[in-house]
């Protein structure tokens, strides 16, 4: 299998714009400096002749950067900074969204655009280094393909290769260093700080110095060091025209230009939707139960927190209790049953903590999260791999007809949990290993997944489908994973090095394997896109956090080709947790807050300032940050949001009840603004595994001849081919940047604000009569490549760009605002493209063979949450229940369509039926048949939605829809062809 890319995903082309933007203006040019090439004696070193090394030179001065970045930051809804402190760049992307792809990417933009040719990737651990370097070898005819196979080099920092570091500082082509932070932050052992002939007498981190090479960090929370910042120096020590950070949880976010965080990744559904399995331990309160949680040192005070087994009343629950030395825990839990069980000594160093419990049998002593007398030992153990192989049985029954392999993952703690090796060598099976083909052999037996084993299927052998990757002695034995010495260090990245190698071998069918076992501390740098299942055999505590386990299993799923498959039902990820579902979704979103800085439930002011604005002319441009302040003053003062922002119970009333009342001004953004609003509102969320469902068709709807009737105007699949007149577009083009928004002079701004000091805070109250501003006249503007930049974000002809330039009547603008006006110029191009694009697009039925077969209802299983379903009582609705993403419009229709007799049949159209576009593939709501006066038949393909404004739905979505209407229109039968609708309830097609 070879993974294939997508170059187009919106959201990663602004990752990788947003980093280019900060260098607008900056001409496409190189330094050079000299190669010294001679031994510590004088004398030239053999085999080097003459050397020039190769560098990057930044050529605009930081005030533009300032201002480029400002720009940025305004675009994608961030506040604009004052300052710039250095040159660290933060771009904040949640794990499974194509983090490492942006920034790979990235390299060839800042090449193709600036020149820059020189390029460090710094991360934390062994795993990442395998990981990038795997993806770079992956990429490779990707990124060739699209950027005319510009000639680059990569390669994996060694130290025994100095030569490597040479050829870096000396190519004129892209270089790309990849190494792990060990490599560079300690001084005095590393060959980097030291003299090498390999490198023609000098210390490589001088060559390095010399290339200004631009250094991208990779997980820089793991790599800067902590408080002591040894990391930090060591990147700064590398003389780096910029450094470009990326994570999805960052501790210092300097300079952030571009953030797509975890609950924007999870509610646009680029990463898998995530569901809890929870396994928990009920009325087990038969053996004096002690865990220990933390320690702590109050004021002298050393106390433990634990939790008991605690009586009340008749009932016993189990509860937190704080702890001293010396305390009966018959006493604290009022049971006899912890009769002579006392806490001795508590140590609270940190890392170093300890709870000593007396017994009378014996004395515990417990780490944090040990505990004594739990229940959930090997036989709830045993539950959750039950559990697991059920869960991925049921998955591979649904996606293995679409060519989807499906993986779990256990974590587990100890290697000799897995695999045991005897003092003669003997290779033995471990607990979780034998619990594992045990199960495995169960399910081989039951009647629902007979049609999975055997012959082209899994493997009856539970021996084939499950394995284990471990770090490995030189022995090849598996050992437990650490990295704090030099041979253990090793011994995880032949561990690593494996399981990279593997990452497309496990996709395949061809492969049997599908249950891997590994251990704790793989936690980053590995992920595989057909995780569907992941279980961790101990407890979830500090050691490995949730967000670490969600993250091996968050990427979209891929198909056999190595597409990506991006339909929301099929990608799901099951976490099978020892704790409740609802302690899961809690304590996820408490590490997210504290990861991120997201604070659920709270507006910030400057968040509207990317809400896209409709102007007049038809171009849009956002809002900004002023604007953004004034609505949040009015949610404020409305009674929707608190002082600090906080969402109040109004606004979640009036987003249910579609009234939010907006002030005149915002009425075209009110769709973008509900949106936002909605998404801050709720809790983030996590589904209940227990909660699913399978979602039946209903066989005598199918069978009905309304239904049948309804299908077979719908089911042809259709090709399209996009014309449009060349002559045409250059002159909307040109029209477009004729209206489009005119371009301010540079100027200054003067205001006054009086500051106000009280119980409350700190106030500055802007006095609206010492507002000013006033132009300021620039005459050394230096002009940048007007033609070069637009064929660039434009991908049009130079010749046809001049002819649009010439056409619009603007260029004295670029002269005026020369960055300005090619913001405006792109966006007009590239709009009028857009439609050029929708416009021109013809479609065609394909042939009589080629349809979605009615069938498909019944194979293709769709499953749902109870909480997003509706029922379907009434005899007319394809499916026995209505699966919808959330409450609201599609809710609201679905009870419409039960209700009102003039519906006859109807279905919320699957995710498997789609229509294909030249901006990805679209999926309608739903197929109606109304009928009228009992005679005349309606046959409707339905698309819901909010709001019927053009100036409300998105360019994307207006563009897909018209597409679909299209499709539609290419169906047409002679006689009661089917219409294309977009409504917001019934009422309005029946008033069609």
């Amino acid at each position: 299998m070879k993974l294939h890319f997508e170059p187009d995903l919106i959201y990663q082309r602004n990752a990788i714009d947003s980093v280019c933007d900060l260098f607008n203006g900056q001409e496409i040019c190189r330094s050079e400096f000299t190669v010294i090439q001679r031994s510590k004696a004088g004398s030239l070193i053999p085999g080097f002749g003459e050397g020039i090394g190769i560098g990057n030179r930044l050529s605009i001065p930081p005030e533009e950067i300032l201002e480029n970045r400002q720009k940025i930051q305004t675009r994608i809804g961030l506040k604009p900074a004052a300052g710039l402190s250095s040159m660290n760049f933060t771009v904040e992307m949640e794990t499974g969204t194509g983090k490492t792809y942006v920034y790979l990417r990235t390299i060839f933009e800042l090449n193709k655009q600036y020149g820059f040719t020189k390029f460090v990737i710094v991360v934390p651990s062994i795993a990442i280094k395998e990981g990038v370097y795997k993806t770079l070898q992956i990429t490779e005819d990707h990124f060739q393909t699209l950027y005319a196979n510009v000639p680059f080099n990569y390669f994996t920092y060694d130290s025994s290769k100095m030569n490597q570091v040479y050829s870096f500082a000396t190519s004129p082509s892209i270089q790309v260093m990849v190494m792990t932070v060990g490599a560079i932050n300690k001084k005095d052992v590393n060959n980097l700080y030291k003299d090498s002939e390999k490198t023609g007498g000098e210390k490589p981190i001088d060559l390095i110095r010399e290339t200004k090479p631009v250094v991208i960090v990779d997980e820089p929370q793991s790599v800067d060091g902590g408080l002591e910042g040894r990391g930090k120096e060591a990147l700064d020590s590398m003389n780096p025209l910029c450094t470009l950070r990326y994570s999805a949880t960052h501790v210092d976010k300097h300079h952030m230009v571009y953030r797509l965080d975890a609950v924007d990744a999870y509610q646009r559904k680029l990463v898998k939707q995530i569901e809890v399995a929870s396994l928990t331990v009920e009325s087990g309160y038969n053996k004096p139960y002690v865990k220990f949680l933390s320690a702590q040192n109050r004021k002298g005070l050393i106390t433990a927190t634990v939790e008991l087994d605690i009586q009340s009343g008749s009932h016993v629950s189990r509860e937190r209790r704080t702890v001293q030395d010396g305390d009966n825990l018959d006493q604290t839990t009022g049971r006899s049953l912890y009769e002579n069980f006392r806490i001795g000594e508590i140590r609270c160093t940190k890392g170093k903590e300890l709870l000593e419990v007396k017994s009378p049998q014996e004395d515990f002593f417990l780490s944090p999260n040990e505990s004594i007398n739990d229940v959930d030992g090997p036989e709830l153990k045993r539950h959750m791999i039950r559990r697991t192989i059920k869960e991925h049985l049921d998955k591979e029954k649904m996606l293995r007809s679409r060519g989807i392999k499906v993986l779990s993952l256990f974590f587990i703690d100890r290697v000799d949990r897995y695999r045991v090796y005897g003092e003669n060598g003997s290779v033995q099976k471990g607990d979780y290993a034998r619990m594992f083909e045990e199960e495995y052999r169960r399910f081989l037996r039951y009647p629902d997944y007979q049609g999975l084993f055997g012959r082209d299927g899994l493997p009856v052998d539970p021996e084939e489908v499950h394995n284990g990757y471990f770090s490995a002695d030189k022995n090849q034995r598996w050992v437990d994973t650490s990295e704090n010495t030099q041979a253990s260090r090793d011994d995880a990245e032949r561990a690593y090095s494996l399981i990279m190698r593997d990452k497309e071998r496990l996709l395949s069918f061809d492969t049997n394997l599908r249950f891997i076992f590994s251990h704790s501390a793989l936690k980053e740098g590995w992920d595989n896109p057909n995780v569907f299942q992941i279980v961790v055999l101990r407890d979830v505590g500090t050691e490995i956090a949730r967000r670490q386990i969600i993250g091996r299993g968050l990427r979209l799923c891929v198909n056999q080709e190595g597409e990506r498959v991006r339909e929301t039902g099929t990608n799901t990820l099951t976490v099978i947790a020892s704790e409740s579902y609802e302690q899961f979704a809690e304590n996820l979103q408490k590490e997210i807050e504290e990861d991120t800085g997201i604070r659920f439930g709270i507006v910030e002011k400057h968040q509207f300032a990317a809400l896209q604005n409709p102007a007049e002319s038809g171009s849009q441009t956002i809002i900004g940050v002023e604007k953004s302040e004034v609505l949040w003053n009015h949610l404020k003062d409305s009674g929707y949001l608190d002082s600090k922002g906080k969402v109040q119970e109004p606004l979640k009333k009036a987003l249910v009840a579609k009234a939010l009342v907006l002030p005149a001004e915002f009425e075209p953004l009110r769709l973008q603004i509900q949106e936002l609003l909605a998404k801050i509102a709720v809790k983030l969320e996590i589904h209940n595994a227990d909660e699913r469902i399978v979602v039946k068709a209903r066989q005598a709807v199918l069978d009905s001849e309304e239904f049948r009737s309804l299908w077979n105007r719908i089911k042809h699949k259709t090709t399209y081919r996009v014309s449009f007149d060349n002559k045409r577009l250059l002159e909307d083009c040109a029209k477009a940047i004729r209206e489009a928004p005119p371009v301010r002079k540079t100027r200054v701004v003067t205001q006054k604000a009086q500051i106000e000091v009280d119980r409350g805070g700190v106030y500055a109250a802007e006095d609206e009569a010492e507002y000013g501003s006033d132009h300021i006249k620039e005459t050394d503007i230096e002009l940048p490549d007007l033609l070069t930049y637009l064929q660039d974000k434009t991908h049009l002809t130079r010749r046809s760009l001049v002819k649009i330039l010439l056409e619009s009547d603007r260029l004295s603008d670029f002269t005026q605002n020369p960055q300005e006006f090619l913001e405006v110029a792109t966006y007009a191009i590239n709009g009028a493209k857009h439609h050029a694009l929708v416009d021109g697009i013809k479609y065609q039925r394909i042939g009589e063979e080629a349809y979605y077969a009615q069938e498909l209802f019944e194979t293709e299983e769709l499953t749902g949450y109870l909480k997003n379903m509706l029922k379907t009582e009434k005899e007319k609705s394809a499916y026995e229940y209505v699966v919808y993403d959330s409450g609201g419009v599609e809710q609201s229709f679905a009870k419409e369509l039960e209700e009102n007799n003039a519906v006859k049949v109807y279905a919320k159209l699957p995710g498997w039926f789609t229509v294909p576009t030249p901006l990805g593939t679209y999926n309608p709501d739903w197929a109606v048949l109304i009928e009228r006066n009992g005679e005349e038949r309606l046959y409707l393909v339905v698309e819901t939605k909010g709001s019927l404004s053009p100036d409300n739905l998105r360019a994307l979505e207006k563009a897909k829809i018209s597409c679909g209407k299209a499709h539609f229109e290419a169906l047409a039968v002679e006689l009661n062809p089917v219409q294309f609708e977009v409504a917001t309830n019934l009422k309005d097609l029946l008033s069609h």
